[in-house]
């Protein structure tokens, strides 16, 4: 990617332009224009509905330049996570190079605070049958977000074969219905991609995230502008560890996401995205 910046950059600062609306017929260059002669009347067309996304779309393949090749990614998706952007956001990720090795629905009793006693009870039992437990002392959710980390996540260089841990954590949160596993026995994978959904309860969010961050390798979360759950996890520092990048209703914001991917690699945490507070795309 850094071999790339000189033309990466540039094209970044054109789709964030169109992204944003911005008017090239507005700003320095109009005022020092309009103190001298009046030239010929220009006509500003609106801008095509689509096009901003359609710009982002089409450039991210240059910008992205094999990013992920080689690098599986495990997607999780949050109660409410919309189908069509984990769809768009699975496929950014193979534009990427990138292979998303399984998908797992983390089930509404997980994150429901009226379930906190079987999430609880559940984790302290299952954590006494791992032959490398969760760290010491964890509450309810640091202590099941590690526990999903185990079952879906790596820390190493690639994808590893699901040991006897990640089965037995996916066996037993699958019968609690706290979450939808893939048959098959999927590879766990170093980088993890979260999409949130409905809102969460801020200390839920804030503990499940924590928890995925401390297992895998990279972890990448993503939610709609202005998301109030994204937000939260920022205000708390979740983002220390975690990357966070809102604005995943759009292209440019899939692609911010895909690339956030690709720098948590080597760099994890950070805040971008719509209103992120690192900026709209993390690069190098």
């Amino acid at each position: 990617m850094i071999r790339h910046r000189s033309y990466a950059v540039p094209v970044t600062a054109v789709l964030l332009a169109l992204a944003t609306g911005v008017a090239l017929g507005a700003g320095p260059l109009h005022s020092a224009s309009s103190d001298a002669s009046p030239g010929p009347r220009v006509v500003t067309r609106p801008e095509a509905p689509g096009y901003a996304d359609a710009f982002a779309t089409g450039v991210a393949r240059q910008l992205y330049d094999h990013g992920l090749s080689r690098r599986p990614v495990a997607l999780v998706t949050m109660p409410g996570a919309d189908p069509a952007t984990v769809s768009a956001l699975t496929a950014q990720v193979r534009a990427a190079g990138g292979q998303v090795t399984a998908t797992y629905a983390v089930r509404g009793q997980l994150v429901d605070a009226q379930q906190k006693s079987l999430v609880d009870t559940l984790g302290i039992q299952l954590d006494k049958q791992l032959r490398q437990g969760t760290v010491p002392g964890a509450s309810t959710y640091p202590r099941i977000g590690q526990l999903v980390a185990i079952a879906v996540a790596n820390r190493g260089s690639a994808g590893a074969p699901a040991g006897a841990d990640a089965a037995a954590v996916r066996q037993s949160l699958a019968a609690a219905k706290l979450l939808d596993v893939p048959s098959g026995s999927p590879q766990t994978a170093p980088l993890v991609l979260v999409v949130l959904g409905s809102p969460l309860v801020q200390p839920i969010a804030d503990g499940v995230l924590a928890g995925l961050g401390a297992g895998a390798r990279g972890v990448v979360a993503v939610a709609p502008t202005r998301d109030q759950t994204l937000t939260g996890l920022r205000t708390d520092g979740i983002d220390q560890r975690v990357t966070l990048v809102d604005g995943n209703e759009t292209g440019a914001g899939r692609v911010a996401a895909v690339l956030a991917l690709v720098r948590a690699w080597t760099r994890p945490g950070g805040s971008f995205g719509a209103s992120g507070a690192d900026g709209a795309v993390p690069l190098g």
